[in-house]
């Protein structure tokens, strides 16, 4: 089990947010913080503090009018830290082999998976064979939907057909290196995790999977391991001291991602 830290990206800026507030209509997002230091700041010192597999997430679409901006700050944290950070938001078979040349260890990647709302196998092959499996995440945020969890795309804005389940995670594995979840109705809420996603997400055996949402606190920490059995890593964002929260970055960095509490 795992920490691992984030560089999130909105407008141009470093940024926290509540996940489930994005909106493309107006570029407008429930912000929890914004960063006055770029994120090539963050991306060093993720690197001096020897932390791993990072994830850069660019909030804006690609015909926002914030999205170059978005992308130089993207790009500015791989450069600063390269090899150590991976990289979504927009990723495509197209534009994948860009962004792992800049720096990336891997491209994360949900919205180009889809079409009408339904896994694409055609897509999961092309970027497969594009850049490899191995520099791959294959990103199921998800919402709760009835009992369930569905994915949601186009930053979490659309809900598809798919359900989250430990099934479909084995039936994508040999299509990628790692999962990144996000279960994003707990989203920057700090308010504690998606304990039942995570629950089930702990039935699954396979390739590395990372939950974000929600978790706040060393308790939360603790609680997470609980739940999890200490088979999953974690993010923390909007509750990291760093970014307005309480919760004391330096106290996780410390353990080199490791954490034992």
């Amino acid at each position: 089990m795992r920490f691992r830290p984030c560089i999130d990206i909105h407008n141009g800026s470093v940024k926290q947010i509540v996940g489930g507030s994005l909106k493309d209509a107006g570029n407008t997002a429930e912000e929890n913080y914004v960063s006055g230091q770029p994120s090539s700041y963050f991306a060093t010192m993720y690197q001096e503090d020897g932390l791993t597999g990072g994830h850069v997430i660019l909030l804006n679409k690609k015909d926002s009018p914030f999205y170059e901006q978005t992308l130089k700050q993207g790009l500015d944290a791989l450069h600063a830290y390269p090899g150590g950070l991976q990289i979504g938001g927009g990723i495509t078979a197209k534009n994948a082999p860009f962004f792992l040349e800049n720096g990336a260890s891997h491209v994360i990647v949900t919205t180009y998976l889809f079409k009408d709302g339904e896994l694409s196998v055609d897509r999961l092959f092309k970027l497969s064979d594009t850049v490899g499996k191995d520099r791959i995440v294959i990103d199921l945020s998800c919402r709760r939907q009835l009992d369930g969890y569905v994915v949601v795309t186009d930053r979490w804005q659309h809900f598809t057909n798919l359900a989250v389940t430990p099934e479909l995670l084995a039936m994508l594995e040999p299509f990628c290196a790692e999962f990144l979840i996000h279960g994003v109705d707990a989203e920057g809420k700090r308010n504690g995790m998606e304990a039942d996603l995570v629950a089930m997400l702990s039935q699954y055996d396979g390739n590395p999977v990372t939950y974000a949402g929600g978790i706040h606190s060393m308790k939360a920490i603790e609680r997470f391991r609980e739940v999890s059995g200490g088979k999953l890593d974690y993010t923390v964002g909007s509750a990291l001291d760093i970014f307005g929260g309480k919760l004391s970055y330096r106290e996780l960095a410390a353990c080199k991602g490791e954490i034992g509490i």
